[in-house]
């Protein structure tokens, strides 16, 4: 593929090392048969050994041995390039990990043993004044002197035979010339400060990924880090064996819009698209030089298609009643107050070195100011700013969006503030948007001020709201996702339209989803919840049935003999979990709901766990799946919204194959995706039963569009209706990309019914159909006569469904004609030859 071209579709692989590269290459044929263009792969350099996901970069000089290193890499490209399939690769240059191995990460071990003296010193953002020139490495168990029996120095153990220092599985440089001090004093004598662990919330000094202590900011902004950190990429781009890039968290660098330029300049204009998290109304920066993005922003709108926002009001009740009946002693908050708050946590919690660093920062900056004061005032500002990042370059002027945006927050901030610190919140402002005007000698400190606002505003959004706040509040689960807001439901089919022709305007060649491996839950989880919005009574008088079964009326309330209660938010996650993922096994629900309990941060944590309530939680999951009437009732539920299930899935995952931008498929996610967040959906993937699938569809043995009564089992009937659905849209774009690139014209139905259609034709020559709303639609009393126009074809004879194979040949349909077989059609010309 040339430079800059634009692939027609990706299909995600997670490499591990139970499979890597030698086992991408094995489904070479079957993601070529159906239909993809190009391999989208997980990081493939050098990572910590027996990582899952390769994110924990190591050595930007090597491809990653567990997964067959580079001899491996090019036996695989060759084998998919034989197959007529590109690779685009997912690149980390935000951070780097901190191995208990420390060799493995040759620059943090240089900068470690030889400090600001190090050739690398320039690598990581580090900030050495605030440690007395060392780097705070907060790896220990306890406090120092409670550890000293357990570090001991190893004589020659390092990588060139030098001494090193041990403590535990960690092994530390030592500073030349220090290995035979007595230990508390060569502990002090190091380029580090060894600590308790804990001590991270309150005196690190670098800049991580989030809060992840084991991953380091890296100082991308500097040239000589990102030519060596892009040396193996840009040299595998340029040889035509990588052909795209997808860049992780741009948020976290310095200056984004400056990396994807020398990103650009280094790849010669290859296909780029960034992991960017828009909120809604927010669009991507238009000086970006990349595609766009990873697909968020095109999930939440495909999947907003398939939710009523009638029933946001009703949820609402049904979630306040169960919480009443368990006992909350408050109403459902709107959940905009729930990720404030959980935000205002974060900032106090494991970001507050982050803020304190910030904190610093003002107090050189603005006249006459307390760090106190400084640290409150960037507290309420950031819990006020809406999006992850205000893009703003030091020197230039910000443009009137991020002026707004910022100025919305610092508004906010001074509503919640003392009058006596509002001054100080307009000066915080003002030096967001780099226009503070610098107090003597402060002028490096008010650029510095912007780019590090812009460097933290991100991870405080992400862990308060993706990864507190998501695991706080309830009302409708699918709608907590990332990029979505779960305040808001539905999107309507106008808003679709709008947006997918301004993609295709602006960014037609940004990425779309509807699953990654950062999502919450797996699409058709997400499509199963959505028929809740249309049956909240029905669906909150079967959670009581389900509460009142499993719950025993002693264990409701606040505990007991009978241990910790659960209480009644994550109760309502439960039967939400259930009902969306059925069927699922007692590890999988285990998983799950430990994580989900521990990142609420309510009653236990990663950092704090309690063992008594988590072990409520898991019981009460346990006594429902080992509960066989109590399974036969979920298992029944699941089975009577099937219908409408498969309609949501469908229609989204056409719409999302269809629309502008570049579909990704997540692996396996063309069957059935019912996996819960990570790392649930990155267990392994049976293609040989897709492949045998993708057979049988072919050859006729198997009718994906039979009666819901030929199959009676959910899952293996979505399964085949998807695999059809997803093949035969990708193999249409792949044999007709130039109509996916061309125009884009919404549909509109005529009659009774119309709002239950969403339909639109790409390049005059495909028409994608979908139902929408399918309860509503039956209480309707189905289609009736209701008709779509379809675009005038002069050459034609009119239409063919490739899903079905259905013959339309009238200008005007009726949509129960089209849907008779799927709820979704896809339709090409029939030219008068065929016909």
């Amino acid at each position: 593929m040339a430079a800059g071209t634009v692939p027609v579709s990706t299909y995600r692989l997670q490499l591990t090392p139970d499979f890597g590269f030698a086992q991408a290459a094995e489904v070479a044929g079957y993601l070529a048969a159906l239909g993809v263009t190009h391999v989208y792969l997980s990081p493939v350099l050098e990572a910590v050994p027996g990582s899952r996901h390769g994110y924990d970069v190591t050595d930007h000089s090597r491809i990653r041995d567990e997964l067959g290193g580079e001899d491996g890499f090019r036996a695989m490209a060759e084998r998919f390039r034989s197959h007529g399939l590109g690779i685009v690769v997912d690149i980390v240059p935000n951070h780097m990990a901190i191995p208990d191995q420390l060799p493995l990460n040759r620059q943090l071990w240089s900068v470690l043993r030889d400090g600001r003296d190090s050739p690398y010193a320039t690598w990581f953002d580090i900030d050495w004044a605030a440690q007395d020139g060392r780097m705070l490495l907060p790896i220990l168990g306890g406090p120092v002197p409670d550890s000293l029996g357990d570090l001991r120095v190893e004589p020659d153990g390092g990588p060139d035979g030098e001494p090193v220092l041990h403590y535990f599985d960690h092994c530390l440089p030592l500073r030349p010339g220090t290995s035979r001090l007595p230990m508390s004093g060569l502990l002090e004598s190091q380029h580090y400060r060894l600590a308790y662990w804990r001590d991270a919330t309150t005196e690190l000094n670098w800049r991580r990924f989030f809060d992840i202590t084991t991953l380091i900011g890296v100082r991308m902004e500097d040239p000589a880090v990102f030519d060596t950190g892009h040396a193996v990429i840009a040299r595998l781009v340029s040889e035509g064996l990588v052909d795209g890039l997808r860049v992780d968290h741009p948020d976290g660098l310095a200056d984004p819009r400056g990396y994807l330029r020398r990103l650009a300049a280094a790849t010669g204009g290859a296909w780029v698209v960034v992991e960017k998290i828009l909120e809604a109304g927010e669009e991507l920066p238009g000086d970006w030089a990349c595609a766009g993005t990873t697909g968020y922003d095109a999930l939440r709108l495909a999947d907003g298609l398939f939710v009523d926002p009638e029933g946001d009001s009703p949820l609402a009740a049904e979630y306040a009643r169960l919480r009443s009946r368990l006992g909350a002693v408050t109403g459902l908050p709107p959940f905009i107050e729930v990720a404030e708050g959980a935000k205002r946590e974060i900032i106090a919690g494991s970001l507050r070195p982050d803020v304190l660093r910030l904190a610093r920062l003002v107090s050189g900056i603005c006249a006459d100011c307390e760090l106190a004061d400084a640290r409150s005032v960037l507290t309420e500002v950031l819990v006020s700013l809406p999006v992850y990042r205000a893009y703003v370059n030091p020197g230039e002027l910000p443009s009137d969006e991020t002026t707004a945006v910022v100025r919305g927050a610092v508004d906010a901030a001074r509503g919640r503030l003392a009058r006596r610190l509002h001054r100080l919140a307009e000066e915080v402002g003002a030096a967001a948007l780099g226009r503070h005007p610098p107090v003597s000698g402060a002028a490096g400190r008010t650029g510095e001020f912007t780019v590090r606002f812009q460097q933290t505003s991100g991870p405080v959004q992400a862990k308060g709201v993706e990864d507190t706040a998501f695991y706080r509040w309830f009302r409708l689960v699918s709608l907590n996702e990332v990029g979505g807001d779960p305040g808001l439901s539905g999107v309507p089919p106008e808003e679709f339209h709008a947006t997918a022709d301004r993609l295709l305007r602006s960014w037609p060649g940004t990425m779309t989803t509807l699953s990654t491996h950062d999502t919450k839950r797996q699409e058709d989880i997400r499509a199963r919840l959505a028929v809740l919005a249309e049956m909240p009574s029905e669906w909150g008088q079967q959670v009581m049935e389900w509460h009142e079964r499993a719950v025993p009326p002693q264990s409701s309330g606040s505990g007991g003999d009978a241990g910790p209660a659960v209480d009644a938010d994550t109760e309502y996650l439960l039967w939400q979990t259930l009902a969306g993922a059925w069927p699922i096994s007692q590890e999988r629900l285990n998983g799950y709901l430990t994580k989900a309990i521990r990142e609420a941060k309510r009653r236990t944590s990663w950092t704090d766990p309690d063992p008594g309530y988590e072990a409520a939680v898991l019981g009460l999951g346990s006594r429902v799946l080992s509960d066989a009437p109590l399974r036969g009732s979920i298992e029944a539920f699941v089975a009577s919204i099937a219908a409408d299930a498969l309609a949501n899935s469908l229609g989204a995952k056409l719409v999302q194959l269809t629309m502008p931008g570049v579909p990704d498929v997540y692996q396996g996610c063309e069957l059935t995706g019912l996996s819960l967040v990570d790392p649930d959906d990155r267990r392994p993937v049976d293609y040989g039963r897709r492949q045998s699938l993708l057979a049988d569809l072919d050859a006729g043995r198997l009718d994906a569009a039979s009666s819901p009564d030929s199959d009676p089992d959910p899952v293996a009937r979505l399964d085949a209706a998807k695999l059809l659905v997803t093949s035969r849209a990708l193999r249409l774009r792949r044999d007709h990309p130039d109509w996916f690139a061309g125009s884009y014209e919404p549909l509109t139905a005529a009659g009774d019914a119309a709002g239950h259609a969403v339909a639109f034709a790409r390049g005059g020559h495909a028409v994608t159909v979908a139902t929408r709303l399918p309860g509503g639609l039956r209480r309707l009393g189905g289609w009736g006569g209701t008709l779509l126009p379809l675009p005038v074809l002069d050459a034609a004879a009119g239409w063919v469904d490739v899903l079905t194979g259905g013959v339309y040949r009238e200008q005007s349909v009726l949509l129960a004609d089209l849907t008779q077989r799927l709820p979704v059609a896809l339709l090409v010309p029939l030219v008068p030859e065929v016909a």
